[in-house]
């Protein structure tokens, strides 16, 4: 039950790993952007710009038991044409990536990642135009705990309040398409596991504001789910009743399953992990001639 936060731990690994020298067709990289301030400590993302930009934008939720940590984002597009990862295939396509990060467990919690990413959406938004990204074609993805960042941005979010004082809080906070791997669904059914994950530790009575299974609506975004079938840390079923509720409100969407896979996906399953995401991105997100 430990391995949630190890599962991202692997990932960043896997990614910094064999960095190669940058080349003349490197993108554009722009580190630690501000885009909040709490608890006297700034909120950052960075940005990863291709060369040949297709207009779209898609946020990377760093998150593993909602702990949230920084890599130099230089080190995941390391331009390994022989292997190339799933940031690499997405700026090859042309999307500009956004690692978001967000006030990290444990001294934050479920809820206050939520209203971090919230935000981090209607800052990128507002500031689109700047990235040369058209403010209506975001995306999201992320995994296990970024999976269900990646569901709550999809099910819960609103366009703004007109009124708000901040600007950003003006815009909306709305994406057009996600993919969530092995995300969870409903957070009251992970509080046996307060003592392992401490960004559990909040009122119970919050659960479901933060439980995207709960929030399905119509007017959801196109929603890929893709899980492993011997996940033993967040069960395969909470994907399965997603589907249920997304299909049930006619939301665009397909769940794959990943057979014999547990939580977190390596060789041959990572690489049909971020086929079926690149699609995904794809058929929602590029400009339609």
């Amino acid at each position: 039950m430990h391995h949630c936060r190890s599962c991202l731990l692997v990932m960043i690994l896997c990614l910094t790993l064999m960095v190669g020298m940058v080349q003349a067709d490197s993108p554009t990289i722009t580190r630690d952007v501000i885009y909040g301030h709490k608890a006297g400590m700034a909120l950052t993302y960075d940005v990863i710009q291709p060369e040949q930009a297709n207009g779209a934008g898609i946020l990377f939720m760093v998150s593993g038991g909602w702990v949230s940590t920084w890599f130099p984002p230089e080190n995941i597009v390391r331009q390994n044409p022989a292997q190339p990862n799933q940031f690499e295939l997405l700026v090859d396509k042309g999307y500009t990536l956004f690692i978001v990060r967000h006030g990290s467990s444990p001294y934050f919690k479920v809820p206050d990642a939520v209203v971090d990413v919230r935000r981090a959406v209607r800052f990128i938004r507002l500031h689109a135009a700047d990235y040369g990204v058209d403010a209506d074609r975001l995306g999201v993805f992320g995994a296990s705990a970024g999976g269900h960042l990646s569901l709550m941005l999809g099910t819960a979010s609103d366009s703004g309040t007109p009124d708000a004082k901040d600007p950003v809080d003006r815009v909306s906070d709305r994406v057009q398409a996600v993919v969530a791997i092995f995300p969870p669904a409903r957070i009251d059914e992970f509080f046996p596991l307060k003592e392992r994950f401490p960004a559990l530790q909040f009122p119970e009575q919050q659960a479901d504001t933060v439980s995207p299974l709960l929030h399905v609506s119509q007017d959801d975004p196109p929603t890929l789910l893709v899980h492993g079938d011997r996940d033993d840390l967040v069960p395969l079923n909470n994907s399965e009743r997603m589907k249920t509720a997304f299909v049930q409100e006619k939301v665009p969407t397909e769940l794959l399953i990943i057979r014999g896979a547990g939580h977190g996906f390596r060789g041959e399953d990572q690489i049909n992990c971020q086929n079926a995401m690149l699609d995904w991105f794809d058929k929602y997100l590029q400009k339609k001639e």
